[in-house]
């Protein structure tokens, strides 16, 4: 049987494994004064990625 650390481990190395087929990630810095606007809306959503999401979803279908 397994120690919790060794399922830890296995956990994080899958995880580590799925992420790097599947997934990418991008930073993105924004200012505190100038970008005040956006750092408050972004404050307000439940889900930061998904609201980001759906607006860039929206942006393209207008494109389409």
């Amino acid at each position: 049987m397994k120690t919790p650390e060794e399922v830890t481990r296995a956990r994080t190395q899958a995880q580590a494994k799925y992420d790097k087929s599947h997934t990418t990630g991008f930073y993105m810095k924004l200012n505190t004064g100038t970008d005040q606007d956006i750092l408050s809306w972004l404050e307000k959503q439940s889900s930061k990625q998904g609201a980001i999401k759906q607006l860039i979803r929206e942006e393209i279908r207008r494109e389409s």
